[in-house]
């Protein structure tokens, strides 16, 4: 019983984060699978580390602070069910091997991204035509990720291909 109530606090916890993170549409998103979520929390903290969907890691809570990162599975679901651009920004085709790789993306090569999107907002990174490169996160405001031509705009976490 006591195993249960623990359990259910964590979820709602885990859901209030990604709704603030987030919004309410992404967490229904995420979180439409209720029952196959797996919460693993760290040894020593006991704090919530990672939320996993059957066995697959579907989020990681960052320590330093408290928000989500999001894995090639959750921003899957996402680019899924929600139109272009949101949560995204949309690279040119052409360096999506360097991106797959994990190299960062740069101003000039960004063509659509989300406009709502703030510093350190974590990003998903797809080609022209929807597929998924990488997921990172926005390094500068997005007003300015438009209007320069140099610089790095979004640190890349993982790429698809980087190992």
């Amino acid at each position: 019983m006591r195993m249960e109530v623990e359990q259910l606090l964590a979820l709602r916890k885990i859901k209030a984060i990604s709704d603030y993170q987030f919004s309410p549409e992404i967490t229904d998103i995420l979180f439409k699978d209720i029952k196959n979520i797996k919460i693993k929390r760290s040894k020593n903290t006991h704090k919530i580390r990672y939320v996993y969907l059957n066995n697959d890691l579907l989020l990681a809570l960052r320590p330093t602070n408290g928000f989500f990162t999001l894995t090639i599975l959750s921003a899957d679901k996402i680019i899924q069910n929600l139109p272009p651009p949101r949560l995204r920004a949309v690279v040119d085709s052409e360096i999506s091997e360097f991106i797959q790789k994990g190299r960062n993306v740069f101003c000039k090569h960004i063509l659509e991204i989300d406009e709502n999107l703030r510093p350190n907002d974590e990003i998903i990174i797809v080609n022209q035509e929807g597929k998924i490169l990488a997921i990172g996160r926005v390094k500068i405001p997005v007003h300015y990720i438009k209007q320069f031509k140099r610089g790095i705009a979004i640190d890349v976490r993982k790429g698809i291909k980087q190992s």
